[in-house]
């Protein structure tokens, strides 16, 4: 917990947390206005940071994580906002951002991290995994969902495919200006609802293909999350508990 004295007054609470990208890996810390997490906790109006010399609480958080692809660390700034919630000034929110990432790159560079991003992910486990275990749920439903789409997509296609030819050699035996409505492409022609299936078929196999990878990640985080969690329970036994820390900036 960082006490803020300077531009600001009020307190910074910083966590470890998962990286956005990737559920399992706890490699980022999260930096946060008032509340000890703005996820899953909140503060009264009264205990928000406010600037030095203002009255109006604000709302928000950072979240700094290593770059996959680089040196510089990614950060992602959740909505600022004032307890009423409403938008702070562009001058005020860069003064909330450059607080927040102060704070953030103060306890990524600290030689107890590993202790702070394990005692996270000790704590949030438990709900990552209830909610892994619902989006697994979830996309497996969906990924049936597409691929029933897909198929009656499909078996509508040939059906109009079929009903088009037989509609084109009835009209070229018989010219009727019946029948050029639904041979033309139109709205709310046949022609035009053969177009529609032949894009919908694709469409739905790749979303089913899509959800079916996603559970297959899910599941795979599930699985490292658990083996953490038993590596985790092994190393705490005897050990003692994670003390907290509060700092002055």
């Amino acid at each position: 917990m960082f006490e803020l004295h300077g531009a600001m007054r009020g307190s910074v609470h910083v966590t470890g947390t998962q990286h956005p990208r990737h559920w399992d890996q706890f490699s980022a810390v999260r930096a946060c206005l008032g509340p000890v997490d703005a996820f899953e906790t909140t503060a009264p109006d009264d205990a928000l940071p406010r600037l030095a010399h203002g009255r109006t609480g604000y709302h928000g958080s950072l979240t700094r994580c290593p770059h996959e692809y680089g040196d510089r660390p990614e950060e992602s700034v959740y909505p600022l906002s004032t307890a009423a919630g409403n938008e702070p000034s562009p001058k005020t929110a860069a003064t909330l951002t450059a607080v927040l990432r102060a704070c953030a790159d103060s306890v990524a560079q600290r030689d107890d991290l590993p202790r702070i991003l394990d005692a996270s992910r000790q704590r949030k486990t438990p709900g990552l995994l209830r909610f892994l275990n619902w989006a697994i749920s979830r996309a497996d439903a969906d990924a049936v969902r597409c691929a029933a789409e897909s198929q009656t997509a499909h078996r509508e296609l040939k059906a109009a495919v079929a009903f088009w030819w037989t509609i084109a050699r009835l009209f070229t035996a018989h010219p009727h200006p019946v029948l050029l409505p639904m041979l033309a492409d139109d709205e709310g022609s046949l022609a035009r609802d053969i177009h529609v299936l032949e894009w919908k078929t694709p469409y739905y196999c790749e979303r089913a293909a899509e959800e079916r990878a996603l559970a297959d990640k899910y599941r795979a985080e599930v699985a490292s999350l658990r083996a953490q969690q038993r590596r985790g329970r092994a190393r705490r036994r005897g050990a003692e508990a994670y003390p907290r820390t509060k700092e002055t900036v």
